[in-house]
């Protein structure tokens, strides 16, 4: 990393800052045309791997993509604020991010999908034991991210 003095040090404050974000982007190329999107996603840490989960429709753009070359790249950002200045040169920005790169695979087993469907139902607030319909179930796309590599970063003005 270039900006060292922004870098985040650590697994667990790289995952906080997961935490405060919404959505990620995951980043697809097949033939040298990338393509990028933004998801939902649940981050599960199983002792020191990082795994990323999203769902989608069970066909599309993104599958077909994932089926030729399933290496992405994502990311993540947060907490943005525009810091003005009076010069134009002295202008910045507040924020936090995190971006990697990993491997990504369809899960096929019924009861991993309904466990991280569970995840993130639990991480976008739903409270009790969720309930899916089978043809709900059915249809639905479950991925799972397995990180290689992962970075963040930080600029807080406090």
């Amino acid at each position: 990393m270039r900006r060292t003095d922004k870098e985040v040090i650590g697994i667990d404050n790289i995952l906080a800052i997961l935490d405060k974000c919404e959505i990620m982007r995951i980043g697809l190329s097949v033939a040298d045309r990338p393509y990028i999107v933004p998801m939902n996603f649940a981050c599960e840490r199983i002792s020191e791997k990082v795994f990323l989960y999203f769902h989608c429709a069970s066909q599309g753009r993104k599958l077909k993509m994932i089926a030729k070359n399933n290496n992405v790249c994502f990311e993540a950002d947060c907490s943005y604020k525009t810091l003005k200045a009076d010069s134009a040169c002295h202008w910045s920005a507040e924020f936090q991010s995190v971006i990697g790169e990993g491997t990504i695979e369809i899960v096929t087993n019924e009861e991993q999908k309904i466990r991280t469907l569970d995840l993130l139902m639990e991480r976008y607030g739903f409270e009790g034991s969720p309930h899916y319909a089978p043809q709900a179930l059915a249809m639905a796309t479950v991925l799972r991210l397995s990180v290689e590599a992962i970075t963040g970063k930080s600029k807080i003005v406090t």
